[in-house]
């Protein structure tokens, strides 16, 4: 017999479920890969679209998506716990991210990957620019998804 699964439903996380959402991410980051507190939390969550990922009743994964000036969207702090990791959870919380992202008429979405999460972004159409570079103690790499700049230049550079 197979296992049964419960359904994943991802939504905007209302301002009561935030809680939940920062738990997620205080498992991910915080526990698991030893960012400090002062550094996960910041001035940008209170501002931010949140959305959350629920299974059984419990928020199981979450993202946020911060609004920049020149309709610039800025997608982080994609966690998924680690049991519903590579189920397809962290790809269905970035596509509701980019349907957001067209409504609100946004050129382009940045973010700022691990670079073991790179492949990931470039599966939905991120490409990286710039160098490496050290955030909480963990490589990262900017990428970008539509519009002109970083991510077109790069591809420029590199012909």
């Amino acid at each position: 017999m197979r296992p049964v699964h419960p359904v994943v439903t991802i939504r905007r996380a209302r301002p009561a479920e935030r809680a939940a959402a920062f738990a997620v991410r205080a498992r991910v980051f915080i526990r698991e890969q030893h960012v400090p507190p002062a550094l996960e939390w910041d001035e940008f969550d209170r501002a931010a679209l949140h959305w959350i990922a629920v299974a059984g009743g419990r928020v199981i994964g979450t993202v946020r998506l911060v609004l920049l000036p020149r309709r610039v969207g800025r997608l982080g702090r994609l966690a998924v716990d680690r049991g519903w990791r590579g189920r397809g959870v962290g790809r269905r919380l970035v596509l509701c991210v980019h349907r957001a992202a067209r409504r609100r008429g946004l050129r382009r979405v940045e973010l700022w990957s691990q670079t073991t999460a790179l492949s990931f972004y470039e599966g939905l159409g991120y490409r990286a620019f710039g160098p490496v570079f050290d955030d909480a103690g963990i490589p990262h790499r900017k990428m970008a998804l539509g519009g002109a700049g970083g991510a077109s230049r790069e591809r420029a550079r590199s012909r």
